[in-house]
């Protein structure tokens, strides 16, 4: 496919934590100031219980409560939280709670809040999305009450979509699309295609997970940056990508597919079907990926899936690697991490993801469909690379990395050549 899609591995900003914790209430309890904050106790009790009010008021749809717990002197703020406020109307939320995890500042009565937004679509989230939030507040008023004078995403943290326009809400059986400036006829279709992906991945993956999709479509790729904190050009030929936390514990974290409306657009019936089961692979195997597991297996596994109900040939899926071993370039090894990096050489990307494709399905060839997910479910178990593929591949598959890799060479050869 000349428009090929990535799981979007955001290592560098939220580090190796597990992924979301259960949201026990509607509204959390302030968190103690971290270390290192000026602000007193006290102070972070009054900017936790600002944010509860406002989080009350966002959940009844109270607009007077809402602009209430905003500063009164903030005229351009308040309005754009006017505005964000009405863009979230149909959203369906189960729960949107601040924890408040540091205070700095209390300078003429002005306060510098570092906030965790958690929030949860009804139906569709067992685990909450997360967002860092700097949140600025000031005293106003004889009672001395904190009103909240700016709210901005923490450095390194994405936009929400609600923050670029009236979020258009279609369900679909088993997906929740989420659009802005796109057509409600096109998000239809958007969520048709999820639907059926779904069963396509239950094919491949049989464990547990929420067999619900929640997909993003913004309205330009330059939202789809801003929703992945990322720059533009990194995404201009990419049709989709999933964000989500791994873990490892056998959780089901609240992951998003997000669209890149004018490549995905390009797409015919088969580009949109594959784009969107391997993503939505992504999110039922998300619980078993972790550091340990190597991207080859993670994008090689959730092509295997998109691509085993379809009837094209091995050479019409891959025909950058059967260009190259075609003509005499065998890889020599399975594609490192870096090989499926944003902005790199197209062609180079496409031989990555058509030797993890491969690669998946030697192994269910050889072992069988079973045993694939055993070795995937065995890497993703570890928590550091160092050794994962290599106890997998001994204790599940009975074979060594090397031994594999010189099997995957020759069946390249036989497969493509």
């Amino acid at each position: 496919m000349a428009v090929r899609t990535q799981d979007a591995r955001r290592e560098r900003t939220r580090g190796r934590r597990t992924a979301g914790a259960v949201l026990a209430a509607l509204l959390l309890a302030p968190a103690c100031a971290a270390p290192g904050d000026t602000a007193t106790g006290l102070t972070v009790q009054e900017v936790g219980a600002a944010l509860d009010r406002r989080a009350t008021a966002l959940m009844e749809h109270d607009t007077a409560a809402y602009l209430a717990a905003l500063d009164p002197r903030a005229t351009s703020f308040r309005a754009a939280q006017r505005t964000e406020l009405r863009n979230l109307a149909d959203v369906p939320l189960e729960s949107w709670a601040y924890e408040v995890k540091g205070v700095s500042g209390e300078g003429a009565g002005r306060v510098t809040a570092q906030v965790e937004l958690r929030y949860r679509f009804k139906g569709y989230d067992k685990e909450p999305m997360s967002s860092s939030r700097t949140v600025e507040l000031v005293r106003r008023g004889d009672g001395g009450s904190w009103y909240i004078s700016a709210d901005r995403a923490a450095d390194g943290s994405p936009e929400q979509l609600w923050q670029q326009g009236d979020v258009e809400v279609v369900r679909g059986t088993h997906s929740l699309v989420l659009g802005v400036g796109r057509r409600p006829a096109e998000l239809r279709r958007i969520a048709d295609t999820a639907d059926g992906a779904v069963p396509a991945v239950d094919e491949a993956w049989p464990e547990p997970w929420t067999e619900r999709v929640v997909v993003l479509v913004p309205e330009t790729v330059e939202d789809m940056a801003g929703l992945l904190d990322s720059p533009t050009a990194s995404y201009r030929g990419i049709a989709a990508v999933t964000t989500g936390e791994v873990g490892g514990g056998g959780r089901a974290p609240a992951d998003r597919v997000i669209v890149n409306p004018q490549a995905y657009g390009m797409l015919g019936d088969f580009g949109q079907r594959v784009v969107l089961t391997h993503e939505s692979t992504h999110v039922a195997t998300r619980a078993h990926t972790s550091a340990a597991t190597p991207v080859w297996l993670s994008e090689g596994f959730a092509d295997l899936a998109a691509y085993r109900q379809e009837s094209r040939t091995a050479q019409e899926i891959a025909p950058e690697l059967t260009e190259a071993v075609r003509s005499g370039d065998l890889p020599a090894e399975l594609p490192a991490d870096e090989d499926f990096g944003f902005g790199g050489d197209a062609e180079g990307l496409s031989r990555a993801y058509e030797s993890g494709w491969l690669a998946c399905e030697l192994i269910a060839r050889d072992w069988g469909d079973e045993a694939l997910v055993a070795f995937y479910k065995a890497v993703g178990s570890r928590s550091e690379r160092d050794g994962a593929v290599e106890h997998a591949m001994q204790s599940v598959l009975g074979t060594t990395p090397q031994d594999f890799t010189a099997r995957w060479r020759e069946y390249l050869s036989d497969r493509l050549g």
